[in-house]
């Protein structure tokens, strides 16, 4: 079945491609989520304004992030927490690193956020911010034990 990718789907293509998939993968996962569309005469017609209209959406946040990136260059997160003997107690996980950079006036998305695991152990760690899929922002997280 021959699909219209609304959407960049991973390891099958970007917005406007038209790709030939299996029926129940087009019927029961891209349709349903709004990521694709049959191609039929009548849908590729009407996709061409929408892909327009979508081109300068994207270049809006490519733009947007790109400005992101140049204010996080370099930037560094540190959170005290309480520790013992070098393990923290709990975890420091992606809402706190998200937490803390909304603390310091940068609006970001704690799930775009790139930490493979949550961090149990003191010390530094680099962490990604992937603020759009061509924009990723390389951020320094310092984690220290609480004073007490």
């Amino acid at each position: 079945m021959n699909v219209i990718l609304l959407e960049p789907v991973a390891k099958l293509g970007t917005t406007g491609d038209v790709v030939k998939v299996k029926p129940g993968y087009a019927r029961n996962f891209l349709v349903p989520r709004g990521l694709a569309l049959p191609a039929t005469e009548r849908n590729l017609k009407s996709l061409a304004g929408q892909v327009r209209v979508r081109e300068r959406q994207l270049a809006a946040e490519k733009a947007t992030a790109e400005a992101l990136a140049e204010r996080l260059q370099g930037a560094s997160v540190s959170l005290s927490v309480r520790a013992g003997e070098g393990k923290i107690y709990g975890a420091v996980t992606s809402s706190d690193v998200a937490s803390a950079l909304t603390a310091q006036g940068f609006d970001v998305d704690r799930r775009r956020l790139d930490m493979p695991k949550a961090i149990k152990e003191l010390g530094e760690y680099d962490v990604q911010y992937k603020a759009h899929p061509e924009v990723v922002i390389p951020l320094k997280v310092v984690i220290t034990a609480q004073q007490a």
